[in-house]
């Protein structure tokens, strides 16, 4: 992972919301929540630990059907931004790789931003970081946004006006080394303010970039059984370009006797 953050998240945290609408993400939001009902069984989940939270865009459309969310990010102007759409929830500064906050959860999402674990060092942290705030039986999301497999290079844009200014932004992914961990990102984003005034800033960022197999072996390696893969289904997305990973925590030895046990 790298150690110094994009801009995005630091300095010009503030305008990530023109950046990426927090109502954009409605339909992936229910997408996930299927997946951790589908892996939960009987009973839905109550209380849930999303790491690497940003802006809290996801959480605004889920967390009515929890009675409990904690949100984490390793930069506390994202919790900042978020608490402005989210302020009735736990909000805590940590890193998803060392972060242990002596409490489990039923469930814990970990989207995108595990795209910033860079090695599979900093993989398998962030998976045992899921894990060990998981109970017995809980399940965990991994979303990232492709895999080895699926990874093209590509080039987007977007942006959104509010609050009496503007952000645009044109996004180019590719892969300089195709033998190492890791691709590249660049984004240019134009600001413009309410008295018309633009500017532009540059803004890369490096992330990593893994095999399915590596997932499925890490996953399994931490103590996750069963893993299971699925194609995120999603109106502007291509069923099989984006895959993810939905993980159980097995049921401690003392409970897979008991008839109520939700073992798997």
């Amino acid at each position: 992972m790298s150690e110094s953050l994009p801009r995005l998240y630091t300095e010009l945290a503030g305008w990530f919301h023109l950046l990426t609408a927090p109502a954009e993400y409605a339909e992936e939001a229910d997408f996930y929540w299927g997946c951790l009902v589908d892996a939960a069984g009987e009973t839905e989940p109550r209380t849930l630990l999303e790491l690497g939270s940003g802006g809290g865009n996801m959480v605004s459309h889920y967390k009515r059907r929890l009675a409990s969310v904690t949100l984490t990010d390793l930069s506390e102007r994202m919790l900042a931004l978020s608490r402005t759409i989210n302020p009735d929830l736990e909000h805590v500064q940590g890193d998803m790789r060392t972060l242990r906050l002596g409490r489990t959860y039923d469930s814990v999402l970990v989207h995108d931003a595990v795209m910033y674990m860079t090695t599979e060092a900093d993989l398998r942290q962030a998976i045992e970081t899921a894990y060990v705030h998981l109970r017995p039986g809980g399940v965990a999301v991994f979303a990232p946004d492709f895999v080895k497999e699926t990874f093209r290079p590509s080039t987007d844009h977007g942006g959104h006006d509010g609050d009496g200014r503007g952000l645009r932004y044109l996004e180019w992914s590719f892969d300089p080394d195709p033998d190492d961990t890791t691709c590249v990102t660049d984004f240019t984003y134009v600001f413009r303010e309410g008295d018309g005034t633009t500017w532009c800033e540059l803004d890369r960022h490096v992330v990593g970039l893994f095999s399915r197999e590596v997932w499925l072996r890490l996953l399994r390696e931490v103590g996750f059984q069963p893993v299971t893969v699925r194609p995120l289904i999603h109106s502007e997305v291509e069923t099989g370009d984006v895959e993810v990973f939905v993980a159980v925590k097995g049921q401690a030895r003392r409970e897979s006797s008991s008839p109520s046990s939700n073992s798997r």
